[in-house]
C-alpha cells in the first residue's frame, strides 16, 4: 500500500514538474542581483521563462536588459529583435522607415501564431471601425468580436533616456516565450506591437557618450549635442508639423495599424509616472478618450501598489493640452495616447545612490504613495518598474479587448456626427488666398494626418459666407475630424489653470498666414466638391507672350520665392521691385531677359507653384538686385537645439548656407569676406554664456568622431574641443563684419548679445512683470511699410511669441516697461478666443452667459520734439519693423495675461551699423516647423541684406513709461 502511494506521489510530482513553467536560473538570479530592492519586483518579472529554441537577450547581446553599465546600440537591439523573429513564429518585424542619418526604424509584432497568421484581416478590422461611414453597428458587432486590439509601445524618442530599448526586448521575449495565462491571455487577445528605438539617431550617440566617459572617468564629458540629425528634446514636439522622419514614420504606423493604444515610454521623474496630467486638457478630444487615460493609469497604480512597489503615481505631472506631442497620432484620431516617466537619468546603467528631490516624495491627493527620499538606483530598477506596469496594462486591454474595440469605434462615430452634433461643419481655405502655396502645404500636412480634404467644385455659399470654386474643404463628418478641428481652430489657455507644460497656442492656419474660415452652417456639407485623393502640388506656369523683355514674379511673403531665388543660382540677374506694379506688391521679382532664361525659369518655378507673368516692355519701376547671399548659420556648442529647426527648414526648402560654430566667429578675423549674413541661431541662456562658452579650464573636449564615439560623426559638426565661445575678439570680428556690410540676426533673447557689449544704442530688454504668455499665436502690426523685410505682408502678421523678450526703444534705452496687464479672463481653457464660448466634445452646443471681455491698453504718441531729438542723437537709431498689436487685438490663440505690458512692443527691430545692419527678432519666426507665414520675414531679411538701409526709417517706437521712481535705467 505504501509502495503504490509513494509511486502515485512520485508520478504527481512528475506531472507537476513538467506543467511548472520553465525558468531560466543564471538570467533570474541577475534579474534580481541588479535590482537594488526587493520591492522594485513583482511576479510578472523577477524571474524570465526559458526557452530551448527562442533566444534570450543575454544570448545574443552578452547581457542581460537592465545590466549595471550595459547600453545597446540600435543596430545590435534590432538585430536581438530579428533573431527573436527568426525563432519564435509569435514575432515578426519589419522596417517602419529610415532616419534622416539613414538608419531603420523596426516596427515588431508579437501575438500568438493565430493572430499574426490573419494580421492582414486584424488590420482589416481596425481600419473599418476607425471609418464607420464603411460600416453599420451591426457590422461592427461581427468586427468587434472578431478583432483584438493592437497596443504599440514605442521607446528611446529621448535619447539619454536609455532604458526603455533594454526593456523592450526582454518585454517582446517575455511575450513570445511564456505560457502564464497571465501572458497567453495578452497574445491571445491582442497584438503588441513595439518599435524599441524612435528616435534611432541619437540612440547611438548616446550610447557612444556613455561609453566615452566610462572609458574616461577624470575628463569633463560634453552633453549629448545632437541627437537627430536636427533638433534634440523637441522631437516630441513634432507630433503637428510631421516635419522629422521619426513623426511621420510614427504618423503612417498609426494610419496602417489603427492601434487602440499608443504607449511612448519616457525617464524623467522618480519611481514611475503614468501619465493622464493635470489638465487643462485638450479641448477637441473626445471626453471618453480622457476616462481611458485615466482608466489604464488607475489600473497600473492599483496593481503596482498593491505590491507594494513604492512611488506609482498619476496626476500631477503635464497638462493634456497641446496637440505637438508624439501621441497625438493617437489621441487626435480617436484612440489612446499615453506616456510612462521613470527614473532614469544621465548615469544610464550605473547603479548609484540618488537622492529624490523633496517635493517628490511628499504624499499629496494624487501620490499616496510617494518615492523614498533616498534610493540606491540601478537601471534594472527602471527595467523592472517599466516592463510591469506595461504588462499590467497590456493585460487590462486584452481581459477586456471589446470594450476598447468599441470604443474606438464609438468614438470615430461620434466624430463623424460632430457637425449635426457639436459643431463646426467645415473648415475652408478660400481659392482666392494670395498664398495659394502655403494653402496647399497645409492642405498636404493635413493629408498626412490621415484628414480627408475635398476641394469644392463650384462657389460655396455657407449662411453668410461665400467662398470660389477650387476653395479647400475640410469636412467635419469624417472620422478624423477631431484632428482637423484642433489644428484650425484657435486656442485659449487660461492663465489660471495649471502653468502649461508646452505651448499654448498654435492654428495652423494663422501660423502660415492664411485665412481658414470656421463654418458653422451644415448646408456646406451638401455642397458639391471632390475628395483629393493626392497630396496636392501646385504647377508654376508662365504667362504672357512668348518673347519677352522682362518677367514678374508676385511677392506674396511665401516661402517658395526664397527657394526659387537659389535655384535660379546667383549668375541670373534679379530686380525686386520697390514699389507696386500694376497687381504686384513691392518686393515682386522682375527678371530681365536672357539667352535660355525662359527654359530656366520654368524649371525652377513649376514644382513651386510660382506664376510668372511674361513682359514685353520692362516696367518704369524703382528696383534693386536682389543675389543670392551667403549665408551662414551660428550654432553654439552649448545648445544645438533650436537652431536645429532653421536647419531644418533650410534644407527643406533649398536654401544653401555654411554650418558653422562660434569658434568660427572667433576665429575668423575678416568675416565679410566670406558671408553676407550671419544667423545666430536660437541658443538660449544670457549674452555672457554665449560669448564665454563652455569654461576653458581642463583638458580638452572633443565632439568628434572616434574609436569610442564612432557615431558622432553624423553629428552636423564637430570639434577637438568644443570649450569657449565667440569670446571678445569674435565680438570685435562681428562688429567688423556689420560695419563692413554684412546682416548680422538674432533671435529671440539672443538679442542681449549685440545688446549687453555695447554693438546697438537706444534698445533693451526690459523685464517682464507682469505679462504672461506662453507659446502663443499673437498679432502684429507692420510699422514700417517701406522694408524689404515685411515685402508681400498685409498691414497684420500673425506671429509665434513666448514670453521674451520684450524690446524697449528709448533715449537712454531704459528698462522701465508699462503698468499691470488687466484682469485676466474668466472663461475656462478651450477652443477659440477669449471672449468665445467653450465647447465640450460628443454632444449639442448649449449656449452660456457672455464673458467678459478686457478693456485695450493705449499709449501717448510720441511729440515731433521727442523725435528729432532722438534722430540727432541716435544716428544709427534702431527700426521698428513690426511691431505687437494692441492689448486687445494681441491674441489669436494661446494664453495671454497682462498684454498691456507687450502691446505695441516692438516685434522686429533693425538697427544699422555702419554700411550693415543688425536685425532682431522678438519673435520666433522659424518655430518647430510650424510658423511658414513668418519665414519670409528672415528670408526677405536675407535676400535684400545689402539694401535694407534704403528703406525711410520708420517712427520711433511708442514711448513706454519711465521706470519707477528709484529704479535704475540702463
Amino acid at each position: 500500500m505504501r509502495t503504490r502511494l509513494a509511486l502515485a506521489l512520485c508520478a504527481c510530482a512528475a506531472i507537476a514538474a513538467a506543467q511548472a513553467p520553465s525558468i531560466d536560473a543564471a538570467y533570474s538570479a541577475k534579474i534580481k542581483e541588479f535590482t537594488t530592492e526587493p520591492f522594485f519586483l513583482t511576479e510578472l518579472i523577477d524571474h524570465l521563462p526559458a526557452s530551448s529554441t527562442v533566444p534570450t537577450p543575454e544570448k545574443i547581446l552578452g547581457h542581460i536588459a537592465g545590466a549595471p553599465g550595459k547600453l545597446t546600440h540600435t543596430a545590435n537591439v534590432h538585430r536581438y529583435l530579428r533573431e527573436l523573429a527568426k525563432a519564435s513564429p509569435r514575432v515578426r518585424v519589419w522596417v517602419q522607415g529610415t532616419s534622416e542619418e539613414g538608419r531603420e526604424t523596426i516596427l515588431v509584432a508579437v501575438s500568438d501564431e493565430a493572430n499574426l497568421k490573419r494580421l492582414d484581416r486584424l488590420k482589416d478590422i481596425t481600419a473599418r471601425l476607425a471609418d464607420p461611414r464603411r460600416i453599420n453597428d451591426a457590422e461592427a458587432d461581427k468586427l468587434i468580436a472578431e478583432g483584438v486590439p493592437f497596443y504599440w509601445a514605442s521607446g528611446a524618442i529621448h535619447s539619454p533616456e536609455t532604458g526603455s530599448p533594454e526593456m523592450l526586448m526582454e518585454l517582446a521575449y517575455r511575450l513570445a516565450v511564456s505560457e502564464t495565462p497571465f501572458i497567453q491571455s495578452i497574445r491571445r487577445n491582442s497584438v503588441v506591437l513595439i518599435t524599441p528605438v524612435l528616435e534611432v539617431d541619437g540612440r547611438d550617440k548616446q550610447v557612444d557618450l556613455y561609453n566615452f566617459r566610462k572609458a574616461n572617468p577624470a575628463q569633463a564629458p560634453s552633453g549629448l549635442l545632437y541627437w537627430g540629425r536636427y533638433v534634440a528634446h523637441d522631437n516630441n514636439r513634432d507630433g503637428m508639423a510631421l516635419s522629422l522622419n521619426l513623426s511621420r514614420i510614427v504618423m503612417k504606423t498609426f494610419l496602417e495599424y489603427h492601434p487602440q493604444v499608443l504607449h511612448d515610454l519616457h525617464e524623467s521623474v522618480p519611481f514611475l509616472y503614468t501619465s493622464t496630467g493635470m489638465g487643462p486638457y485638450n479641448a477637441w478630444l473626445d471626453p471618453i478618450v480622457i476616462n481611458e487615460w485615466q482608466k489604464l493609469a488607475y489600473h497600473e497604480v492599483e496593481e503596482m501598489t498593491k505590491r507594494g512597489v513604492p512611488g506609482v503615481w498619476t496626476h500631477g505631472f503635464y497638462d493634456g493640452w497641446a496637440a505637438n506631442y508624439m501621441v497625438t497620432a493617437a489621441q487626435g484620431h480617436n484612440a489612446i495616447g499615453r506616456f510612462y516617466e521613470t527614473y532614469g537619468g544621465p548615469e544610464g546603467p550605473d547603479t548609484r545612490e540618488r537622492t529624490v528631490p523633496a517635493g517628490q516624495t511628499t504624499r499629496t491627493w494624487y501620490r499616496p504613495n510617494p518615492p523614498l527620499p533616498k534610493i540606491k538606483w540601478s537601471l534594472r530598477n527602471n527595467v523592472n518598474m517599466q516592463q510591469s506596469a506595461i504588462l499590467f496594462a497590456m493585460h487590462y486591454t486584452a481581459a477586456n479587448k471589446e470594450t476598447f474595440l468599441r470604443n474606438f469605434y464609438l468614438k470615430s462615430k461620434r466624430s463623424v456626427a460632430k457637425p449635426a452634433n457639436e459643431g463646426p461643419a467645415a473648415y475652408v481655405l478660400p481659392a482666392d488666398d494670395p498664398r495659394a502655396f502655403h494653402a496647399a502645404d497645409l492642405v498636404n500636412l493635413l493629408q498626412l494626418h490621415g484628414v480627408e480634404v475635398h476641394k469644392a467644385d463650384g462657389p460655396i455659399e455657407a449662411g453668410k459666407e461665400k467662398f470660389p470654386a477650387a476653395s479647400y474643404v475640410i469636412r467635419m463628418d469624417q472620422p478624423y475630424s477631431r484632428m482637423a478641428d484642433m489644428l484650425l481652430d484657435r486656442q485659449f489657455y487660461n492663465a489660471s489653470d495649471t502653468p502649461p507644460y508646452d505651448d499654448t497656442g498654435w492654428t495652423l492656419g494663422a501660423l502660415r498666414n492664411i485665412r481658414t474660415a470656421r463654418v458653422t452652417d451644415t448646408a456646406i456639407l451638401k455642397t458639391p466638391m471632390t475628395l483629393l485623393r493626392d497630396p496636392v502640388k501646385p504647377e508654376g506656369r508662365i504667362e504672357g507672350p512668348a518673347k519677352a523683355s522682362a518677367y514678374l514674379i508676385a511677392q506674396t511673403a511665401e516661402f517658395n520665392l526664397t527657394t526659387f531665388r537659389f535655384k535660379l543660382g546667383r549668375d541670373i540677374k534679379v530686380l525686386a521691385l520697390e514699389k507696386p506694379f500694376q497687381n504686384h506688391p513691392a518686393g515682386s521679382f522682375l527678371i530681365p531677359d536672357a539667352p535660355g532664361l525662359r527654359d530656366k525659369l520654368m524649371r525652377a518655378a513649376a514644382p513651386l507653384g510660382l506664376k510668372i507673368t511674361a513682359l514685353e516692355k520692362t516696367p518704369d519701376v524703382p528696383t534693386h538686385e536682389v543675389r543670392a547671399p551667403r549665408i551662414a548659420l551660428v550654432h553654439t556648442w552649448l545648445n544645438t537645439q533650436n537652431e536645429g529647426w532653421y536647419r531644418l527648414a533650410f534644407d527643406k526648402l533649398e536654401i544653401p548656407y555654411s554650418y558653422i560654430s562660434v569658434h568660427a566667429l572667433r576665429d575668423t578675423p575678416d568675416l565679410r569676406s566670406k558671408y553676407d549674413v550671419i544667423l545666430l541661431g536660437p541658443a538660449g541662456g544670457n549674452a555672457q554664456r554665449i560669448v564665454n562658452g563652455i569654461p576653458t579650464r581642463g583638458q580638452p573636449i572633443p565632439w568628434k568622431k572616434s574609436e569610442l564615439t564612432p557615431h558622432f560623426g553624423d553629428s552636423p559638426d564637430q570639434s577637438d574641443d568644443i570649450r569657449g565661445g565667440i569670446e571678445l575678439r569674435g565680438m570685435a570680428h562681428l562688429q567688423r563684419f556689420i560695419e563692413e556690410g554684412g546682416l548680422f540676426i538674432t533671435i529671440g533673447r539672443d538679442a542681449s548679445l549685440p545688446i549687453d557689449y555695447g554693438l546697438v544704442e537706444g534698445l533693451a530688454i526690459a523685464p517682464a512683470r507682469e505679462l504672461r504668455v506662453a507659446g502663443s499665436v499673437l498679432t502684429a502690426a507692420v510699422s514700417d511699410r517701406t522694408s524689404p523685410i515685411v515685402y508681400g505682408y498685409d498691414d497684420k502678421v500673425p506671429v509665434y511669441f513666448s514670453q521674451a523678450p520684450l524690446f524697449q526703444i528709448s533715449l537712454t534705452g531704459g528698462a522701465g516697461g508699462p503698468g499691470a496687464g488687466g484682469t485676466p479672463p474668466t472663461r475656462p481653457s478651450g477652443r477659440g478666443t477669449p471672449t468665445d464660448a467653450d465647447i465640450p466634445q460628443g454632444r449639442p452646443y448649449v449656449q452660456p452667459p457672455p464673458a467678459p471681455r478686457p478693456a485695450p491698453g493705449e499709449e501717448p504718441p510720441l511729440s515731433e520734439e521727442i523725435r528729432e531729438r532722438m534722430a540727432r542723437l541716435l544716428p544709427e537709431r534702431p527700426k521698428v519693423i513690426l511691431r505687437f498689436a494692441p492689448e486687445n487685438e494681441l491674441l489669436i490663440s494661446g494664453m495671454l495675461a497682462g498684454g498691456r505690458e507687450l502691446a505695441a512692443r516692438p516685434a522686429l527691430v533693425q538697427v544699422p551699423k555702419g554700411k550693415g545692419n543688425i536685425l532682431m527678432f522678438a519673435i520666433n519666426p522659424v518655430w518647430r516647423h510650424q510658423t511658414q507665414g513668418t519665414f519670409a520675414l528672415l528670408f526677405n531679411a536675407m535676400l535684400h541684406f545689402d539694401h535694407l538701409a534704403t528703406a525711410a526709417a520708420s517712427p520711433v517706437a511708442t514711448p513706454q513709461p519711465s521706470a519707477e521712481a528709484g529704479e535704475e535705467q540702463h
